[in-house]
């Protein structure tokens, strides 16, 4: 009786255990997740600890930031759970040993999130205005900001995305120990011509003499700036007059190799002459001119980014934010605008989740609003992409838009704003959600905006111009680097910078022209203030 008892009971036994195999067997391997306000594909996946490539493949019809409330397919963190001893051991073990060596947290904390290391004055408006991070996320990764900012705390700023490590990457000003510095700025002042004419006349009728007055005046202020991070900088100035007719004699009669930067000239040709000329002293073209694309020397540092760039930043921002809807890009009919509409729809259409691109151009001059009719739909996304500079069509085609029926919304975006859509209200730019790429953003809350324009204003008795501030970026950013000991070009491989108002992110080549493609996404809001979107 105890012998057969027994075996009913081993029958049993079995049986409980395959019962509880076939039910962890069919336990589902994907769940679903219903995404909360401010989540991203990326930090959904952090928590979950996988790859953001690998859950944006589960979810291919799902856009890296998704709308809250949307549902998306995870995995099941119950399917599969066992787990050696010896892997939590181990795990919790390199914790402890992290946690004691606070260099190791650091240098760990850096490959997985940008991070900041907090400035006296710093405001968490501020930092998410420049980092452009919602206030929600900086407390979600960083409970501890609810008491308030603290100087010298390193916080976290947001994850960073598997392979973006180097894009993501923020240069970090440092001064090596009695820095010294010699720069050479070579400018068109033409003051042989001028030397008879009243300032007042001049300035009222020369732009050249505006543009160059005020770079020049931007330039001297963050010379001044730099002093009282203890760089001692000696400027030589020259003056370049007209086109091609002075660069060779100030070649001839100066070593300007003995610079540690040149800043200038502004013509391109003499840019050229000049870097064919000396070896090894890096020569700053300042500003953007269509003949850049031919420079090939490796000592020229171009300031202003290609207009391919702009394509490609615009083209970037629709691939990660689209996630339904209609798509079409417009035109002019011109040489240039047919490249552009060319480059955009064939970018957007090789990406996975992107069928179509309509594409609309004028018909005798202008274009119906029957036209976009035709391809915008009702009930969903609409965007409109203009690629073109004529005032004409870019007004006729926005006049369009914001008369479309309330069922069918629509958001605009162009490749720059220019002076194209300068003459057009912004109350109509905020109503269709204006959006283009620019080089230049400026938060006018900031601290250091507001000490720059303080420092300019003392100086000169007038606020800073376009010009003025360019002068003071440019001239501030090439120097704060090479203040560091290191060669320009090295620095280029540790990150962009942010200055006043621009973004200088050079490429990594050591033996190429070195091209800066720091460039902002921004958009007009219904009260008509700008916003950073990217």
């Amino acid at each position: 009786m105890g012998i057969e008892h027994m075996k009913h009971l081993k029958v049993l036994v079995f049986l409980c255990v395959l019962t509880f195999a076939v039910s962890c067997g069919q336990q589902k391997k994907y769940v679903e997740y219903t995404v909360k306000k401010g989540e991203t594909i990326r930090t959904i996946a952090k928590n979950l600890d996988i790859k953001t490539r690998d859950l944006l493949k589960l979810n291919p019809d799902v856009s890296r930031r998704p709308e809250a409330n949307t549902v998306i397919k995870i995995p099941n963190k119950k399917f599969n759970t066992a787990v050696s001893e010896e892997k939590i051991t181990e795990k919790k073990d390199s914790i402890i040993a992290a946690v004691k060596d606070p260099v190791s947290e650091l240098d760990l904390l850096k490959k997985q999130y940008v991070v900041h290391k907090v400035k006296p004055k710093e405001t968490i408006y501020g930092l998410k205005r420049f980092y452009n991070v919602t206030e929600e996320d900086l407390m979600n990764l960083n409970p501890f900001l609810f008491d308030g900012l603290k100087i010298g705390q390193i916080i976290k700023i947001k994850p960073i995305n598997e392979g973006e490590e180097v894009e993501n990457l923020i240069y970090k000003d440092s001064v090596q120990d009695n820095a010294t510095l010699k720069l050479a700025l070579l400018l068109p002042f033409r003051a042989n011509e001028y030397d008879s004419i009243s300032s007042k006349t001049l300035y009222k009728n020369n732009r050249l003499a505006n543009i160059v007055s005020d770079f020049y005046l931007g330039a001297e202020l963050a010379i001044d700036s730099l002093k009282q991070h203890g760089v001692l900088v000696y400027l030589n100035v020259f003056d370049t007059g007209k086109k091609n007719s002075k660069i060779k004699r100030i070649l001839s009669e100066n070593d300007l190799e003995e610079n540690d930067a040149i800043i200038g000239p502004l013509y391109s040709d003499e840019a050229k002459v000049l870097a064919n000329n000396i070896s090894k002293t890096p020569v700053i073209f300042p500003v953007y001119s269509k003949s850049q694309s031919k420079f090939s020397s490796t000592d020229i540092i171009k300031t202003a980014p290609e207009r391919k760039e702009y394509v490609s930043a615009l083209v970037d921002y629709i691939k990660e934010n689209y996630t339904e809807g209609t798509i079409t890009v417009v035109g002019d009919n011109t040489e240039d605008s047919n490249y552009d509409l060319y480059k955009v729809k064939n970018s957007l259409t090789k990406h996975d989740s992107i069928n179509v691109v309509y594409q609309i151009s004028p018909k005798k001059g202008y274009i119906k609003k029957d036209r976009f009719l035709e391809v915008l739909k009702p009930s969903t996304n609409n965007w409109v992409v203009l690629a073109t500079k004529d005032n004409v069509v870019a007004s006729d085609a926005i006049n369009s838009l914001i008369s479309l029926p309330d069922s069918t919304s629509v958001k605009v975006f162009a490749l720059d704003k220019a002076t194209t859509f300068d003459k057009i209200d912004n109350r109509k730019l905020a109503k269709i959600g204006f959006t283009f790429v620019t080089d230049t953003y400026i938060d006018e809350t900031s601290y250091a905006t507001q000490r720059f324009n303080q420092m300019y204003f003392d100086k000169n008795k007038a606020l800073p111009s376009y010009y003025a501030t360019k002068g003071f970026d440019i001239t501030y950013d090439i120097l704060m680097r090479l203040a560091s000991g290191n060669s320009l070009k090295s620095t280029f491989k540790k990150g962009a910078s942010y200055r006043v108002e621009s973004k200088f992110d050079y490429s990594k080549k050591t033996f190429s022209t070195s091209e800066n493609k720091g460039l902002f996404i921004v958009q007009f809001n219904p009260d008509l203030s700008i916003t950073r979107l990217k």
